[in-house]
């Protein structure tokens, strides 16, 4: 049931005021301004308990060395599959000395347009990879930008809540100075069907990689560096709850996998709190889900447009932002 929304803070009844506070988050950008549920159905299948041990303070996190999950690859661009081409009846890429089942092309975004614009940098990414180009205004105006109120935090008796917009349907918060500013997947989603690609929600392993295997690089909501976080639930004006990760909530694209790691791409780069972040990087399936489960298991695999949308012809990027019909040199 949801719970009443309290008061903010300024205005809370009662002699106990709760505590509000905000945080570095995922630090400040070493180069220009840069870093910044899905469905509900998926948010149920978040297993309470396996968070609530893995979760750390966020001042915590930040300490943390940030290749504490991570492992560096080189970034590449045009190796193995063009996006939504499956990777069957292609050789396996090798890289970092390992064989990966698949491996799609995507661009590299070289820093975010603001600091907490990660969802529009990482959707940027894939909307590129099939040869769309959609600025952070025109994604913004897509996905709407809920300022009915500017989100912020308390500690309560029954854990940390998030005061703020309906972040299922809309952006909600000042992308540029507030550190919990955010859309979940099911927002995001929005831009991508306004190209006419096709969204499906993954909100588990098995669907994850027959996603990638079909070519569909996946849209997720993460931790930055995939470090610890410090749960919350996220309450809107509606009274929706969403659980969600407090200060270091980031939106990564995953772009290959094999049996024991994912590889991601990430816009953030570098910044206070790893000033040598690398685009592109590999990360154990282990943590990988740990990580998403904190988010609501928030995922979306996006695939091409139907043919039946391109008049019978199959288009697939190639990786750089450029279309190719399928069938045609």
């Amino acid at each position: 049931m949801p719970r009443s929304r309290p008061l903010p803070p300024e205005i809370s009844a009662g002699s106990a005021q709760p505590t509000t506070r905000r945080s570095a988050g995922s630090g400040i950008p070493v180069r220009r301004s840069t870093r910044r549920d899905v469905l509900k159905a998926a948010a149920g299948l978040v297993i309470a308990g396996s968070v609530i041990g893995r979760s750390g303070h966020s001042g915590q996190a930040q300490s943390m060395d940030p290749y504490t999950f991570m492992r560096t690859m080189v970034a590449t661009t045009q190796a193995g599959q063009r996006p939504g081409q499956p990777a069957s009846g292609l050789m396996p890429v090798i890289s970092d000395g390992v064989s990966w089942s698949a491996y799609i092309q995507q661009p590299i975004k070289e820093g975010q347009d603001f600091h907490f614009t990660c969802e529009f940098d990482s959707a940027w990414i894939i909307l590129k990879s099939y040869g769309h180009d959609l600025d952070l205004q025109e994604q913004l105006a897509i996905v709407g930008h809920d300022l009915s109120i500017e989100p912020y935090w308390e500690d309560t008796a029954s854990g940390t809540i998030v005061q703020g917009g309906d972040i299922a349907e809309m952006y909600s918060g000042d992308y540029d100075e507030n550190v919990l500013a955010r859309a979940t997947g099911n927002a995001v989603r929005k831009v991508f069907e306004s190209v006419g690609l096709t969204v499906e929600v993954t909100p588990e392993r098995p669907l994850i990689e027959a996603a990638l295997l079909r070519g569909e690089p996946v849209f997720f909501k993460s931790t930055v560096d995939f470090l610890d976080w410090k749960a919350a639930t996220w309450v809107a004006p509606d009274g929706d709850e969403f659980p969600v990760v407090l200060t270091n909530d980031h939106a990564l694209v995953v772009m290959g996998f094999n049996e024991a790691d994912v590889i991601i791409r990430d816009p953030l780069g570098p910044t206070t709190t790893n000033r040598t972040r690398p685009w592109q990087y590999r990360v154990s399936w282990e943590r990988f889900l740990e990580v998403i489960a904190a988010q609501g298991n928030d995922a979306l695999a996006i695939g091409p447009a139907p043919v039946s949308a391109t008049n019978g012809r199959a288009i697939n990027g190639d990786g750089t932002g450029g279309g190719t019909n399928v069938g045609e040199s």
